[in-house]
């Protein structure tokens, strides 16, 4: 049991989850690991017909990913993506790797 916000929850706390390292790869693909200890790669082809990430169409913007309070970010933070969105649509590092 919790308590956050003065509100009373059962169970464990889990800690937020974080992006703690990210790597940009061919065809707009990332590798991000997470404070889970997981690594995974997300496929950011269809964040790229929306309007707020038309700017990583452009392989040297799209390069330049780093992580910012455990959010991947690009373009001095005018671009990010949740780090939830990476790990649900995200698969396994190592599945991709034995493919």
């Amino acid at each position: 049991m919790y308590i956050l916000n003065g509100i009373v929850y059962a169970g464990d706390q889990t800690p937020p989850l974080k992006a703690v390292g990210v790597r940009p790869l061919a065809d707009h693909q990332l590798w991000v690991r997470f404070s889970t200890g997981e690594a995974k790669i997300f496929n950011c082809k269809e964040l790229l017909k929306r309007p707020a990430f038309l700017p990583l169409n452009d392989e040297k913007v799209f390069r330049t990913a780093y992580i910012d309070f455990g959010t991947v970010t690009w373009n001095d933070g005018n671009i990010d993506i949740s780090t939830e969105r990476l790990y649900q649509d995200g698969t396994p590092a190592e599945e991709v790797s034995n493919a």
